[in-house]
């Protein structure tokens, strides 16, 4: 999973930060239990938990009465952030708009940045069309596991 994530350009370090508290039971780690576990500084991780969090990928909480954070991955981290992409990709796709009026449809600019605003349009009608499927997979999963399936 880091590798992949490296791939995609996370920071290598954040990658296996974040594959690191994803592969734990708990889905939680402290920042010296991730440290222990990967064998790295925990300048490392302080970094790198700075950056996932920044991003979504995980959260940070304190249980009551201690004093250090703990590092959670949610079961749902994934649909969370892509469930929070629609308002910026609308504002994305108003700015591509005002864009094109500046430049011109009829422009090679006004055309390249209409064609990247219809994209953006097709990015969001899709994206809550993909919402609602999965929430639709999501209730058909737990009636078969319900079911005993």
């Amino acid at each position: 999973m880091a590798a992949e994530l490296t791939e995609m350009g996370v920071p290598r370090m954040a990658s296996r930060v974040f594959a690191c508290i994803l592969a734990d039971d708990a889905g939680e780690l402290t920042a010296a239990e991730v440290g222990e576990r990967l064998h790295v500084s925990p300048a490392a991780v302080s970094g790198a938990v700075r950056y996932l969090a920044q991003i979504g990928l995980i959260s940070r909480e304190r249980k009551p009465g201690s004093r250090r954070e703990r590092y959670r991955v949610e079961g749902d981290r994934w649909y969370q952030l892509f469930a929070q992409r629609g308002p910026s990709i609308r504002r994305v796709q108003r700015t591509l708009d005002a864009g094109v009026g500046l430049l011109g449809a009829d422009t090679p600019a006004g055309r390249r940045i209409g064609e990247t605003s219809e994209f953006f349009a097709f990015l969001d009608e899709e994206n809550s069309r993909l919402e609602q499927r999965w929430w639709e997979y999501v209730k058909r999963r737990d009636e078969a596991r319900a079911a005993g399936e």
